[in-house]
């Protein structure tokens, strides 16, 4: 397959694709988000006993009474634990676990492009065979970069911009993980107002969710994954 790169379109038309199909997967999105918190708050409180970790709350709290120097002082000792160390580990590897449930939109918007019924096993087509080792792979590798240059104030801001569309490259195209990326690239240099402001609106409604109730959060928290095929869609055609 290759691409091509058509006359630009407007923002408004791309940001009413994104809401066009957030819109018709509603129930989907609820259910994403339902699988998504129900499993890492599980697995969360689950490392977090196995590890002892609500043990270091009181330690936390005494060293909080006694000043914020020692509240500091005190969360960088544990954080230096051998337990500490292997909860962070624990809870990267439920984001990593979890990263494929996002690919199922891909496919089912892909199925409300080409007028097809679309069901509840779409939502789990990142973890069909080797989808789900490919996308465990690309968010590790993705997210180890980003720990790398998250003290930064740019960088880790133009990493997400400039990966934004490797996922659906690896499974619209199957592209490899260096391979979307460097198309990814050259889809910035021509589309970074419309990639720039589309972005910013994906993370504003995703997370305006939680302003009302945290129930709407619910609805909007994968609202980013819209955004993201309403771009792929306009920036990259398919060729067989």
């Amino acid at each position: 397959m290759q691409e091509q790169y058509p006359q630009k379109p407007g923002i408004d038309f791309i940001l009413k694709q994104a809401f066009f199909y957030w819109n018709k997967t509603l129930v989907y999105q609820l259910l994403f988000s339902i699988i998504f918190l129900t499993v890492f708050f599980s697995a969360l409180f689950f490392f977090a006993g196995l590890f002892g970790i609500w043990e270091y709350n009181r330690e936390l709290q005494l060293a909080l009474e006694k000043g914020f120097e020692q509240y500091v002082e005190k969360s960088q000792e544990i954080g230096k634990t051998k337990n500490a160390v292997y909860f962070v580990y624990s809870c990267f590897g439920i984001f990593a676990f979890l990263y494929p449930l996002n690919v199922g939109f891909f496919q089912i918007y892909r199925k409300i492009d080409l007028k097809e019924s679309f069901g509840v096993n779409d939502l789990f087509a990142g973890y069909n065979g080797l989808n789900f080792f490919r996308y465990v792979s690309y968010f590790i590798f993705w997210f180890l970069v980003y720990l790398m240059i998250m003290q930064t104030l740019i960088l880790p801001i133009i990493w997400v911009l400039g990966t934004l569309f490797v996922a659906p490259l690896m499974f619209f195209q199957n592209k490899t993980i260096f391979e979307g990326i460097a198309l990814n690239w050259k889809a910035l240099k021509m589309y970074f107002i419309e990639i720039l402001v589309c972005t910013i609106v994906a993370v504003l409604f995703k997370y305006v969710g939680f302003a009302i109730f945290l129930v709407g959060a619910l609805f909007t928290f994968p609202f980013w994954n819209a955004m993201i095929y309403s771009l792929y869609k306009i920036i990259f055609t398919e060729k067989t």
